[in-house]
């Protein structure tokens, strides 16, 4: 069966309707089953399961959304996030994996989450580093303070601009000091 496709960057991407029409095409009687996992302080993690007639389990998908990450994400990061877990689910049954399991949603949210990216990175590497960034995030509401103060000294751009490895050394950094604090903390 042939998918229509977007083009993002030179590379095809399905949307993850088109591998539901696909998938409803070729398996009725098969099912979609959806469930928030987690939903606490603006993140939420939510799991796709495809069940066959028999319910026996095929396929799952898991995504996260971050309340107002994106304009979308603004009103929707519950519906986005059902979305992507359920494409990701699919695409784990098969469907609309031609080029990549990431749908085409999912690598435009990647996109749309990156500052200064330089057209020389893949979309794998993109996607790798929205998430670095969302983990940053959720690290940095952790801080102190006066912690926070000096981290935004030290990174008066943020993440901004960061290689992989600079992200990496942050993230450790931030792990360091949280838990350095919670030392402090707990000892006082």
């Amino acid at each position: 069966m042939q998918l229509k496709t977007i083009d993002i960057k030179g590379k095809d991407y399905v949307e993850v309707a088109e591998r539901i029409r696909a998938f409803r095409e070729l398996h009725p009687q098969y099912t979609i089953e959806t469930a928030i996992l987690s939903n606490q302080d603006g993140v939420v993690v939510m799991q796709a399961v495809i069940k066959d007639e028999q319910g026996r389990v095929l396929s799952t998908g898991h995504a996260y959304e971050r309340e107002g990450s994106n304009f979308i994400n603004t009103t929707s990061f519950i519906e986005n996030c059902e979305t992507s877990a359920v494409g990701r689910a699919l695409a784990m049954l098969g469907i609309g994996i031609d080029t990549s399991v990431a749908s085409a949603e999912e690598v435009e949210n990647a996109i749309a989450n990156q500052e200064d990216v330089p057209e020389t990175k893949s979309i794998d590497d993109l996607l790798g580093t929205a998430e670095k960034k969302k983990r940053l995030k959720e690290l940095a509401g952790k801080l102190s303070k006066e912690d926070c103060a000096r981290f935004r000294k030290e990174y008066p751009k943020g993440a901004t601009g960061l290689s992989s490895n600079e992200l990496d050394h942050l993230e450790a950094k931030l792990i360091q000091t949280i838990n350095a604090y919670g030392s402090q903390t707990a000892a006082a």
